[in-house]
């Protein structure tokens, strides 16, 4: 089929396909019929040269299409869930707006206040405040998907949850069954934030585990927290093992050992909570928490069109590499 000349519309795209204009639109944004119809309609859009009017379609069902993205962009997982998030809509027909809230309760909700004068028809948000009252400045037609942490402060909103309890009992389990007794967390938080459910869970796993837990925290970004680091290692009687609540600051811990000349995992056990891309580039590879992020996706996305009867829960899952090993003797 040649590609025609003038505006396409979606009748004509409609009478190509043998559809309904119904059945055509939401084959085309991929929310409603069989792979192959999805496909064929794809297809001849691109075979006609119809592309979709964002104001008209906005005149029409009084949605823009736009959805908003919020998460702390300085952490590397949250970056790649960005893209990914990102991409999946972009498979349904919808745009994204991102915003980085850098693990700042305040200017998170500068944001959810800018995405509702957007009059954004969704958000989906790694939030750093789960509790906060500022989710409710959404109106109640705007779908909202939390990812990792439930919305209490708007309840209703949907949410893909993550076992967090599972993924830091498994980290202790690790150094204390290699033998390590004191243990750093290093959490990506700044002062400001509000204590998250994996570091509000961490001190009473660590205690049944017979583990002395030293609790930092620190800048999400891992060349801001090297100098947190460094100090958490300088002092006397530094932790023969860190468990880090995020990827970035694991690296980071990784430059500060070696500015400070301990070696990982002979003089300190490092592991990390997202196995990012980067685990198995550092030397030795990251030991972390691995999440299926594929699947993360697919349940927040997915919700945006049909809310989840129950709220999915993805447990990670501890990859052993190279960065953990039993503590060194005692000098």
């Amino acid at each position: 089929m040649s590609r025609q000349p003038g505006r396409r519309t979606l009748q004509d795209l409609a009478s190509a396909a043998g559809l309904s204009l119904a059945a055509t639109s939401y084959a085309l944004r991929g929310v409603r019929g069989s792979p192959e119809t999805i496909r064929r309609v794809r297809e001849l859009a691109d075979e006609l040269g119809y592309t979709v009017d964002p104001i008209a379609r906005a005149l029409a069902s009084g949605r823009t299409g736009w959805v908003g993205v919020s998460g702390s962009l300085r952490d590397l997982w949250q970056q790649d869930l960005s893209v990914l998030l990102t991409r999946a809509l972009r498979r349904r027909g919808r745009y994204a707006t991102i915003a980085d809230a850098d693990a700042d309760p305040a200017l998170e909700r500068r944001i959810v206040e800018q995405f509702a004068a957007q009059r954004v028809d969704a958000v989906l948000v790694s939030p750093v405040d789960p509790t906060a009252g500022y989710w409710r400045l959404l109106e109640e037609s705007v779908a909202v998907v939390s990812i990792g942490d439930a919305l209490t402060g708007r309840p209703g909103s949907g949410s893909v949850l993550f076992d967090n309890e599972h993924g830091v009992r498994a980290a202790f389990a690790h150094l204390a069954g290699l033998g390590h007794r004191r243990v750093g967390l290093l959490a990506p938080a700044l002062p400001s934030t509000p204590g998250r459910p994996a570091q509000l869970l961490a001190p009473a796993i660590a205690a049944a585990l017979g583990i002395e837990l030293v609790a930092i925290a620190a800048p999400a970004a891992t060349a801001e927290a090297v100098d947190v680091v460094a100090a958490l290692l300088a002092a006397p009687d530094r932790p023969t093992g860190v468990f880090c609540l995020s990827d970035s600051l694991a690296f980071a811990v990784y430059r500060a050992a070696r500015e400070a000349g301990l070696r990982i995992p002979g003089d300190l056990s490092v592991i990390g909570y997202d196995d990012h891309q980067l685990a198995v580039l550092v030397e030795p590879a990251l030991t972390t928490m691995a999440w299926d992020e594929d699947a993360i996706v697919e349940a927040a996305v997915g919700q945006l069109d049909e809310p989840a009867a129950a709220r999915p829960i993805f447990r990670p899952e501890l990859v052993v590499r190279g960065s953990t090993g039993p503590p060194a003797p005692a000098r």
